[in-house]
């Protein structure tokens, strides 16, 4: 089915669809869906979040992983009205304030991306394993983010920029106000 197939079946269905109560990225949304529309389709096509990327939509390359109730997902498996009442945090939400996640910054700094397309789910991917706790060395990184795979191969740069936003937040540190306006 194409893209436009899948809209248009989309858009007849959701008025008889389920009721559901997601917060992405601290707004509510009260939504009717049809209930095999994912969680990706929902934020990109919806709610036009296109930061989460559409990759293999089979779960195997992480470019769609999202946070949910802050636990890292790959959103092209997850049914929207399966996380009906959870807290969705996408790339676009985890900036505070204008100021960019230290994971983020970390990405620019440590220069964490080539063509940039599985880099939103990079970052979100390593902010939930940062949560998590169970990575400490380089070699836990690469094993807790094997999920998220990268074309160009900017692993060890996204290690990298994982190791420094770790030292950061152990050390309670916040990064420098970049000067140049970004």
């Amino acid at each position: 089915m194409s893209d436009t197939e899948t809209l248009t079946r989309l858009s007849t269905a959701d008025a008889d669809g389920e009721s559901v109560t997601l917060t992405v990225n601290g707004e509510r949304h009260a939504l009717r869906l049809a209930p095999w529309v994912t969680l990706l389709d929902l934020l990109r096509e919806r709610l036009h979040l296109t930061g989460t990327k559409k990759g293999c939509d089979h779960g195997q390359c992480g470019a769609c992983t999202v946070l949910v109730d802050g636990v890292r997902m790959n959103s092209c498996l997850q049914l929207a009205v399966m996380r009906d009442g959870c807290e969705i945090t996408t790339v676009e939400g985890l900036a505070e304030g204008g100021r960019l996640h230290p994971v983020q910054e970390a990405f620019i700094e440590q220069d964490a991306f080539q063509c940039g397309y599985c880099t939103p789910g990079q970052i979100c991917s390593a902010v939930g394993l940062i949560r998590e706790g169970h990575a400490h060395t380089a070699e836990e990184i690469r094993e807790l983010m094997s999920g998220n795979l990268c074309r160009c191969g900017a692993y060890t740069n996204i290690v990298a920029a994982i190791e420094q936003a770790m030292g950061e937040q152990a050390m309670g540190e916040q990064p420098a106000a970049r000067g140049d306006g970004r």
